[in-house]
């Protein structure tokens, strides 16, 4: 389901598509823009607990990316859950970016990564789906142990959303301990990490909204690496860090919001323009 957002990995790459060797260069004639794009993929698909999905993939050929002033080869990843149901939704968004080479040979290329790209798409669902399962047992647990409201709202809610994973998670839980209902949780585990409300990005419907939200997580991945690569160099001061784990952990706040006033085009706009400043102030320092 929906991405989880780890705060204390925000500078782990994540989502990153499967490594493919590079295309080489030949002596092709290099196409017009308009002839590099190839055709993009529709593929409905069903998740192990049965979950019906769609994965939209389509490739946009290059573009120039406004972050780092670089023409790229873009390749957009859409992922909708409980497909052709009234509460479908949108729960993995991703720009992938390839060189820009204007070639038949590199079209080629793009259309083989197409496909690396769907059986990734795949198997982010089944991860996403397994890390909802073990939430909503924790919830299940918790209410079961402490008759909390808060964690039954929250399971209901988990219910309404994803029908196919609560029934799963609940099978789970009574297979584990048969006739008795939910297992009780080992100590302090219903108040732990897991049992905690799962970060999400949530994916505006709104297409030029949407794609500002993808746009900021490609650039807190990518910021991420190239402070890696400076505190590796022994470049990145204290201050530095603080400044981007603030930016980060603000804007990962801002993407799992609820309130659709947190999907402003202005209010998007500014959480993108205060991490492109940082990254370029990063990447000033790289050798």
């Amino acid at each position: 389901m929906p991405r989880r957002l780890d705060l204390k990995d925000s500078f782990r790459p994540s989502g990153e598509s499967t490594r493919l060797p590079r295309p080489a260069t030949s002596a092709s004639s290099v196409l017009e823009a308009r002839l590099c794009q190839v055709v993009g993929l529709n593929q409905n698909y069903t998740s192990t607990s049965g979950t019906p999905y769609h994965i939209q993939i389509e490739d946009r050929g290059p573009v120039p990316d406004r972050v780092s002033d670089k023409d790229v080869r873009r390749v957009n990843v859409i992922v909708y859950a409980n497909y052709g149901e009234p509460n479908a939704r949108i729960v993995h968004g991703c720009d992938h970016d390839f060189p820009d080479i204007r070639t038949q040979e590199h079209n080629r290329f793009i259309q083989r990564a197409i496909q690396g790209l769907l059986a990734e798409a795949r198997d982010i669902i089944e991860e996403n789906e397994q890390r909802q399962i073990s939430r909503i047992k924790c919830l299940i647990r918790e209410y079961y142990l402490t008759k909390d409201e808060a964690a039954k709202r929250q399971f209901a809610e988990a219910n309404a959303l994803f029908p196919f994973l609560f029934s799963r998670a609940w099978r789970e839980l009574k297979g584990e301990r048969p006739g008795v209902g939910p297992p009780p949780a080992s100590a302090g585990s219903a108040s732990g990490p897991a049992a905690e409300p799962v970060k999400e990005v949530v994916y505006p419907l709104d297409p030029k909204l949407r794609a500002m939200v993808i746009e900021i997580e490609r650039i807190v991945r990518e910021l991420g690496l190239d402070l890696q690569r400076l505190q590796a160099q022994g470049e990145a001061d204290d201050i530095l860090l603080q400044t981007c784990r603030k930016l980060v952990m603000r804007a990962k706040e801002s993407l799992s919001g609820r309130d659709a006033a947190e999907f402003s085009a202005k209010r998007l706009d500014m959480t993108r323009s205060g991490l492109v400043t940082t990254w370029r102030q990063v990447r000033s320092r790289l050798r």
